[in-house]
């Protein structure tokens, strides 16, 4: 029996949610992945700019956390223009961020001496409208602080990517707490694919989309960021190769969708 068509309900439903936030008549730019499993559950099929998400890696160790974090370069790397990444522990690696596409002279690093004051930072960077995308390490993120990222991403209109990142991993539970971020990841590490020959192959994540505001949740397999920042789906590489690089030409997301940075 075939099941009946529940899109236009959703969008009726994703319209009125968007008045009710006060978002009528006012589309959202937005930096699509250049994979149409991805980007069909996002609201405006991408990646919203001018907002606020959230990554965090699927355990504590740091094979997880340096997944997240390449997973938030790869995506830095798909924007245009300067990057601003604040750390609070001197433990980024730069030629993982190379290996996915963000190369070093387009990031400005700053070393935060505390969680305070990374999000002082983060909250400028993301204001001052220079950067195109601005990356921090974030520990404990309250809705008041989420909300200030978020108003001053909308400002500027610039990318804002929070790296959940815990000390203690009691610390954990507080990724499940509601924020203002309009997306929240969890990314994985999963076994490379096997090769003909011996050697590692390409690094593959169970990606999670945790939640997104008007969107859905989902779970995808993926290949990690290749040095273009692009993912892709196991085996479709080839497949998709053209489209995300019709996406991620200089100025596409400005000129197809929207601003894609300052």
């Amino acid at each position: 029996m075939t099941q009946p068509d529940t899109r236009p309900a959703l969008e009726a439903l994703r319209a009125q949610i968007s008045r009710l936030e006060g978002r009528s008549g006012r589309e959202r730019a937005v930096l699509p992945f250049g994979v149409g499993e991805i980007d069909r559950r996002l609201p405006g099929g991408g990646l919203a700019l001018g907002a606020l998400h959230e990554v965090a890696g699927g355990g504590a160790d740091a094979l997880h956390c340096a997944a997240a974090g390449q997973f938030a370069a790869g995506i830095a790397a798909r924007a245009t223009g300067k990057v601003l990444w604040i750390v609070t522990r001197a433990d980024l690696f730069a030629p993982a961020l190379q290996q996915a596409g963000l190369s070093s002279a387009r990031v400005i690093f700053v070393e935060a001496g505390t969680d305070r004051d990374g999000l002082a930072c983060f909250e400028e960077g993301l204001r001052h409208g220079g950067p195109g995308a601005v990356v921090a390490d974030v520990a404990r993120l309250t809705m008041p602080a989420s909300r200030r990222l978020q108003l001053a991403a909308e400002t500027s209109g610039a990318l804002g990517i929070a790296i959940r990142r815990w000390r203690r991993q009691a610390d954990a539970a507080d990724f499940g707490q509601p924020t203002a971020a309009v997306t929240r990841w969890r990314v994985s590490v999963l076994p490379s694919g096997p090769l003909p020959v011996p050697g590692v192959g390409r690094g593959r994540w169970l990606l999670e989309l945790m939640r997104a505001r008007a969107g859905e949740s989902a779970a995808f397999e993926v290949e990690a960021c290749d040095e273009r920042g692009r993912l892709a789906l196991p085996g479709a590489a080839d497949r998709l190769a053209v489209p995300a690089a019709l996406g991620d030409r200089p100025g596409a997301a400005a000129s197809g969708r929207g601003r894609a940075s300052a």
